[in-house]
């Protein structure tokens, strides 16, 4: 470069000091080499914040960068834009070296004294004020960015493990919530059949019961459920002397853990054994006081000790379950010694062809079917019913059948429609006998319902023991204020049920029970049944008709 490229001149005023490129005259030096690196320290300096410039425009169009720091400026003047700084500044920032004096010359004059003070210093620890906000927030970014490179990993690693239908969740932590169901009731026999012995009206309390349900590990729960509710025990040194006493009995106790991909539910424990609808809805969801003759006992498994698998499909259409049990293990006892534990192994598939997703199954249609084999642990298998309550003579009763096996099945059927339900099962058991080859037993039952207060049943796609009926709720809880009054809901419901032994030469048994129940919430009802059994003449106490009322108090939490 030569000095026709730079010229360097001071003009000291009250204003501004400006120094042109390339002048001579006394009191400057002239400099050959500039040195860019230490310009390019300026520009950094300029560029991170040091000095505050505002493009302004001069009289001639040019455009001008003008300071904002202060009244007193210089000038660096090139390609037609004025860049102002401090020139205290510039003297600051030592960039020539005595080899370049020869040709560049610099103002060497000192500032006037006003101008002198501690501007440098101010502007330098701004500077540095500035580096270190620079430095703090590049080592904000870079912790955020190390954190959405973990988060990012994370969500990857989450995707592959649902990507495999497993998470892991084992440090999440498990919830318990205790609960209790009473059910209180009176039975009466208004008209009982003089050939019946034994009918007594009775009142107890059906049910009273503590319960433990459990969520943890975010695809594991269980239940625990106890009864406490007396009981009559007889005692063989007191003939004719049954005692009342209260023996707590497990009813629930299994864990189960959920979402397995391929197998979705395993449980284990003592539960109960899928098959049949009326069966495995529970007790506080069903409508009438006592399942219907051939689910009570007599061609469904209650609670087994065992385990069992359950599925359904993407969209809970269609459910299976399969389970493998122990047979008749007692409930008091919790245990057998025995060389023979029998067992039972059960399969039951669902299909729901239609269902309203808009209403959330207030219109419905279900369908199924299922199995039962029994390998009878002593050889003997016995058909017997009561009328549909839970204490009182047996009205048939098949006696002991020699057989060490038998097969149920059965279909399952029903349709929601707004506040009509229709529900309906059959049965159909095969028994091996020793001495008859296989004789059969039927039995079934159909029911329907009606709310008047327009609610409809509740149903389960895929609940705790795969497709079941709900909880009812009602529009509005029964509650009465001054001047005001809401109803609950209240459902009409009747039912017909059977149960044929005519090929064990016991005869048959047939009822009908029509009521109401009364709904205060969700978990609170009374019911009322009438129940009118009939019975032919190869049954227990041979051709007889009665009729029984029946009223329960049920409550839950």
């Amino acid at each position: 470069m030569t000095k026709d490229d730079f010229n360097v001149s001071s003009k000291h005023s009250h204003e501004s000091t400006v120094c042109p490129i390339v002048t001579e005259g006394e009191g400057h030096m002239i400099l050959s080499r500039f040195h860019f690196q230490r310009l390019g320290l300026l520009g950094l300096a300029l560029c991170c914040g040091l000095f505050s410039e505002v493009i302004a425009e001069d009289d001639s169009g040019q455009n001008r960068l003008q300071p904002t720091f202060g009244a007193e400026q210089d000038w660096f003047v090139g390609g037609g834009r004025q860049t102002s700084f401090p020139t205290s500044a510039l003297r600051g920032l030592t960039f020539l070296d005595e080899q370049d004096a020869a040709e560049v010359q610099i103002d060497t004059h000192p500032l006037p004294e006003n101008r002198a003070g501690n501007s440098f210093e101010s502007e330098l620890a701004r500077l540095q004020h500035r580096i270190d906000q620079l430095e703090s927030a590049e080592q904000t970014r870079t912790e955020f960015d190390s954190q959405q490179i973990a988060a990012a990993a994370t969500q990857k690693a989450d995707e592959i493990q649902r990507a495999a239908g497993w998470q892991d969740m084992s440090t999440d932590k498990w919830t318990v919530k205790l609960g209790g169901h009473v059910q209180l009731d009176y039975i009466n026999w208004a008209n009982a059949d003089p050939a019946i012995t034994d009918a007594e009206d009775y009142f107890q309390f059906r049910r009273l019961r503590l319960v433990a349900d459990g969520t943890g590990y975010g695809q594991c729960d269980f239940r625990l459920q106890m009864t406490l509710e007396p009981e009559s025990i007889n005692v063989p040194s007191i003939p004719n002397k049954p005692l009342v006493a209260t023996l707590p009995e497990v009813k629930d106790a299994y864990f189960s853990m959920n979402e397995i991909p391929g197998i979705g539910r395993f449980r284990i424990g003592n539960f109960f054994v899928p098959f049949g609808l009326e069966q495995v809805t529970n007790d506080t969801n069903n409508v009438f006081l006592e399942r219907s003759i051939p689910t009570g006992g007599v061609f469904t498994a209650d609670r087994e000790v065992g385990a069992a698998l359950y599925n359904c499909s993407d969209d809970q259409s269609v459910t299976w379950t399969t389970g493998v049990f122990f047979d008749s293990i007692s409930e008091s006892l919790k245990s057998r010694l025995d060389d023979n534990q029998g067992a039972r192994v059960s399969g039951r598939l669902t299909w729901t062809p239609f269902y309203d997703e808009p209403s959330n199954g207030r219109y419905l249609v279900h369908t199924g079917i299922g199995i039962l084999h029994t390998h009878d642990q002593d050889g003997v298998v016995r058909f017997r019913a009561r009328p549909q309550i839970h204490e009182g003579p047996r009205l048939i009763d098949s006696g002991d059948i020699l057989a060490d096996n038998f097969t149920t099945g059965n279909l399952e059927f029903a349709a929601v429609m707004g506040p009509l339900t229709l529900q309906s099962e059959a049965f159909v058991s095969g028994v091996q006998t020793n001495t008859s080859g296989v004789q059969t037993a039927t039995g079934g039952y159909a029911h329907l319902s009606y709310f008047l207060t327009g609610e409809n049943r509740i149903y389960e796609r895929f609940g705790q023991h795969g497709a079941q009926f709900g909880r009812s709720v009602p529009t509005s809880n029964f509650f009465i204020v001054p001047g005001a009054i809401s109803p609950g809901a209240w459902e009409l419901k009747a039912r017909y049920s059977n149960l044929n032994l005519n090929q064990f030469h016991k005869g048959a048994y047939n009822d009908l029970t029509t009521g109401f129940n009364w709904y205060w919430s969700d978990r609170t009802r009374v019911m009322f049944d009438w129940i009118h059994p009939v019975t032919t003449a190869q049954a227990a106490f041979g051709q007889t008709q009665s009729d029984l009322l029946a009223m329960r108090f049920d409550f839950n939490w």
